[in-house]
């Protein structure tokens, strides 16, 4: 999506965020924390008890009047990969369902931030190879989701990941700002633009969250992940994504619950996507 301060108004996309948030809120039942996993400097929750992998499935809930669409997956049996266009956006994929099934994938979302100009606005790791800078200064690159070259996949703070590290992934997309951290809402999210949105959310273990969201700011959309499920299970890390205009999810008839599509008519074409494929 071209930079947001440069859309029209009346589109109602996340526009520009203030400097990204260094607190979380205080959550009167906080999830229970036992010992830390280190991954490439990421803070992880404890890894769950050890469960069959559960089946991707489609999922659709509201919370806090906020409506919650995408796909629920396991990281032992599906893995994301990143569908970046080096030319631009439009310039391989016209939108997520061409983008998943370009990879033989089974859903696909929007992804990174890009500039007028088509460049990814953050780092963008797809496959080993490197695009766009690594973003120190904006909140809408203050978080990263990232898989290593051994296939660990997290969700990480700039600051904790670090450009080297960065640059040395199997796949990542720079974004953000988080939206939830260690359990807890991030404080400090922008309280008044309304957009749609687009989003990535992750247990600490094998759980993931790729979907999209009703128009909402971006502190309602912290404070719902929190307290409420979007999947059966707590989110203990959540990255906002580009979305607004840019908001463009497709889930196949293959996944249970499917198909689906959210893709407003006036969506632009975008720089990437997150694309689920089976491991």
């Amino acid at each position: 999506m071209r930079f947001l301060c440069h859309l029209a108004p009346v589109i109602f996309l996340i526009g520009c965020i203030p400097a990204e948030p260094l607190h979380r809120v205080s959550k009167p039942n906080p999830l229970a924390t036992s010992s830390q996993v280190a991954v490439a400097k990421n803070e992880a929750a404890p890894p769950p008890a050890q469960t069959p992998a559960i089946p991707a499935r489609a999922t659709s809930v509201e919370i806090s009047g906020i409506r919650f669409e995408g796909v629920s997956f396991d990281s032992r049996n599906h893995r994301l990969v990143v569908a970046d266009q080096a030319a631009g956006p439009g310039s391989q994929f016209s939108d997520s369902q061409s983008a998943a099934r370009a990879f033989q994938g089974l859903a696909a979302i929007n992804a990174g931030f890009f500039t007028p100009e088509g460049a990814p606005l953050g780092l963008v790791v797809a496959r080993g190879k490197v695009a766009g800078a690594w973003n120190t200064a904006s909140s809408l690159g203050s978080g990263a989701w990232y898989q290593s070259q051994a296939g660990t996949t997290a969700i990480t703070r700039r600051e904790k990941l670090g450009r080297t590290a960065a640059s040395a992934m199997r796949e990542l997309i720079q974004a953000g700002p988080l939206l939830v951290e260690n359990g807890q809402a991030v404080t400090g999210l922008e309280t008044t633009k309304t957009s749609a949105r687009s989003m990535i959310l992750w247990d600490g273990g094998t759980r993931w969250w790729i979907g999209c969201s009703s128009p909402c700011t971006l502190a309602e959309l912290g404070r719902a992940l929190a307290y409420g499920q979007t999947a059966a299970w707590p989110v203990r890390h959540a990255l906002n994504l580009d979305g607004g205009r840019s908001t463009d999810l497709w889930i196949s008839d293959s996944i249970a619950g499917g198909p689906l599509l959210r893709r407003p008519p006036w969506n632009r074409p975008v720089r990437n996507f997150l694309v689920l494929v089976p491991r």
